[in-house]
């Protein structure tokens, strides 16, 4: 039988709801055009939240954010709370990518020619992670105690 969502699972299931709704132009219009990236294994989700934080685009996959930001990110506070939210991020392993909405409204070319671009470069630093720090498959029987070699 699934789980029932605890309250938190709930409020932040509602709350990317609302946030999708409530998009802003060009979180829609890069929305629109975000498949045309045409990169195998990558799969973008909108207003996902990450701890505390919804994240505007996220393609778990390759650990990439990317986020939108109006005019008001250019003020003092907002600044400092950006930097804190994309600090605790990338603590979690994603690299965070930040547009002005503007770019996106008026150059959207440009701005998914730089998305391809990074999406490529994190594919390829994953796939050079994995070959460097390959985990061996896991067995289909535990070890036994005592199994081992003597010294």
């Amino acid at each position: 039988m699934p789980k029932k969502p605890s309250k938190l699972d709930r409020f932040k299931i509602a709350n990317s709801r609302r946030l999708r709704a409530g998009s802003t132009d060009a979180e829609t219009k890069l929305w629109k055009h975000l498949w045309r990236i045409p990169i195998e294994g990558t799969h973008f989700r909108r207003q996902v939240p990450i701890g505390r934080y919804f994240a505007d685009f996220v393609c778990h996959q390759i650990g990439l954010i990317i986020e939108l930001d109006g005019s008001q990110h250019a003020e003092d506070a907002a600044r400092c709370y950006d930097a804190e939210r994309t600090a605790f991020l990338e603590s979690q392993g994603y690299h965070v990518v930040r547009f002005w909405n503007a770019e996106v409204t008026d150059e959207i070319e440009a701005v998914l020619d730089t998305i391809f671009a990074i999406v490529q470069q994190r594919q390829i630093l994953l796939a050079e992670a994995d070959r460097f720090h390959h985990t061996p498959a896991h067995r289909a029987d535990p070890l036994s105690q005592g199994g081992g070699e003597e010294p």
